[in-house]
């Protein structure tokens, strides 16, 4: 059966169950470059830039202040093409205790505000916990490194993004106007 309303929906839609996609839309599928027919029964892990990614949000999505059933986020997935795009991530799960049950997830394609610039795994860590406004020291007891090293790894993402300050950096990883 179809839902035009689903089907139709101007944003990217996924019914995930235990991280399998059990249903899409047509923008879904176009965001993600493929047709519907293309993800059903897939682990959405075929989507993230790399299986540490995927296993990252998902030890994310099982800590006690995102357990309540919905989570968002702005991260870099990857089409069925391999090119990695910037996308706003947004899920509610059926059971505000079990984050892997079935749930609701919409991913919209915001890469026209983000340059795409090719960072490591750890880069991306420290870039997203810098935009969630977190210290150097913060960041570097989240992580398990040293603040002198998030310092080494934030002064890199000023270099690849042309930033001279840390706030115009959180400027160009948020997509925010300078």
């Amino acid at each position: 059966m179809t839902e035009p309303a689903f089907d139709h929906a101007p944003v990217g839609l996924a019914v995930l169950d235990a991280r399998i996609i059990t249903r899409c839309n047509f923008q879904f599928a176009e965001t993600f470059g493929g047709t519907p027919a293309d993800f059903l029964g897939h682990s959405i892990a075929i989507l993230y830039p790399s299986q540490e990614d995927f296993q990252k949000i998902g030890e994310r999505l099982q800590q006690d202040d995102v357990r309540h059933g919905t989570y968002n986020d702005e991260r870099i997935m990857r089409r069925l093409t391999g090119d990695l795009f910037w996308c706003r991530v947004r899920g509610r799960s059926t059971s505000s205790d079990v984050p892997f049950a079935t749930g609701v997830w919409s991913f919209a394609d915001i890469s026209e505000d983000r340059p795409i610039v090719s960072l490591s795994p750890r880069e991306r860590e420290v870039a997203i916990l810098t935009c969630r406004g977190l210290s150097a020291k913060e960041i570097g007891k989240e992580l398990g490194l040293s603040y002198r090293t998030v310092e080494t790894h934030r002064a890199n993402l000023l270099v690849k993004f042309e930033a001279r300050k840390l706030p115009e950096l959180v400027a160009k990883l948020t997509g925010m106007p300078l």
